[in-house]
């Protein structure tokens, strides 16, 4: 039980580097997650994929060790699957907008799950808002109702992979981990994932792995790493129901001015303000955003009619 034989493959460099089939990604990364290997294996892992790269068939690999090991949280039942909403980037510009897009999504009767953790010691995060907003995190995994949102943190989902993302405050770069957690489905019933994508370049390889991995999900371009729409943006939307992809809206252009009420500061207290005055009806709801809710009510519809027997 040692990874050494798998780092000599993709340590090589960018050009000398060869790509692990399903089954070594998922025997590695296991080993990651069940504490088996070193602190400088795991360091030397992390630094040789950000040079190589995720292919689509490692990723498939990586996710099926994550899902054989998780803590699954139940919910979700015919015309209401949970609504999964990954949460690691937080603000750095723009105020994190996640927390409200995971409450209109409760509004509509869905059922909610926001999943995160800090790996970056200046970001604010979703679950820090939702926290100002009386939404307390879970203390450990269990049913999800519809209308409810709830937030769990990643190492009540599985420890060694809360360990892998914390190696970013180390190293200082993103690893493996943090694409597996945008992912991931941690329900044990039906479940739509909703994800996104910062470089273009990550397209097409999370596009196979949808696919090969027949999920529910609603991918595209978020907002600095955050699955929720950028308010000033209507991005493309691409859909996947078990594996199968259509594009339900294409990008459109331009870039609004001006978003009503949207504030200029990030911190907690100024965007739960802005948030809960969004759901009172005192400002409107950004168009992206409205559109993006649209887009998961059409699509987790769809998504329970493919996965209920």
């Amino acid at each position: 039980m040692a990874i050494s034989h798998y780092l000599k493959e993709i340590g090589r460099g960018a050009r000398g580097a060869k790509a692990l089939s399903r089954e070594q990604a998922a025997d590695l990364f296991g080993q990651v997650l069940d504490g088996q290997v070193t602190d400088l294996e795991i360091g030397a892992f992390c630094i040789a994929m950000r040079i190589k790269g995720e292919t689509a068939e490692e990723m498939c690999g990586f996710l099926d060790a994550v899902h054989a090991r998780i803590a699954r949280v139940s919910g979700g039942a015919p015309g209401c699957p949970v609504i999964v909403l990954p949460s690691y980037n937080g603000a750095r510009k723009l105020p994190v907008l996640t927390p409200l897009l995971a409450l209109l999504l409760a509004r509509e009767g869905l059922p909610v799950l926001l999943h995160g953790m800090r790996t970056e010691a200046r970001r604010i995060l979703a679950s820090d808002v939702l926290e100002a907003l009386g939404v307390p995190a879970l203390d450990a995994p269990q049913a999800i109702a519809p209308g409810q949102v709830a937030h769990l943190r990643t190492e009540l989902l599985h420890a060694g992979l809360a360990r892998l993302l914390a190696v970013r405050e180390v190293v200082g770069l993103r690893n493996p981990g943090h694409s597996v957690t945008k992912l991931l489905n941690p329900c044990a019933g039906p479940a739509l994932v909703v994800t996104s994508f910062t470089h273009p370049e990550y397209f097409d390889m999370l596009c196979n792995t949808f696919t090969t991995l027949r999920l529910n999900a609603l991918l595209s371009r978020g907002l600095e790493g955050e699955v929720a729409a950028d308010p000033r943006r209507t991005p493309r939307y691409d859909a996947f129901l078990q594996g199968t992809h259509r594009v339900v809206q294409e990008q459109q252009p331009g870039t609004a001015a001006d978003v009503p009420g949207l504030p200029t500061e990030i911190d907690v207290q100024t965007t739960a303000a802005y948030t809960r005055r969004v759901l009172d009806g005192d400002l409107p709801v950004p168009p992206a955003l409205a559109r993006q809710v649209e887009h998961i009510l059409q699509l987790s519809t769809q998504t329970t009619a493919e996965t209920t027997p």
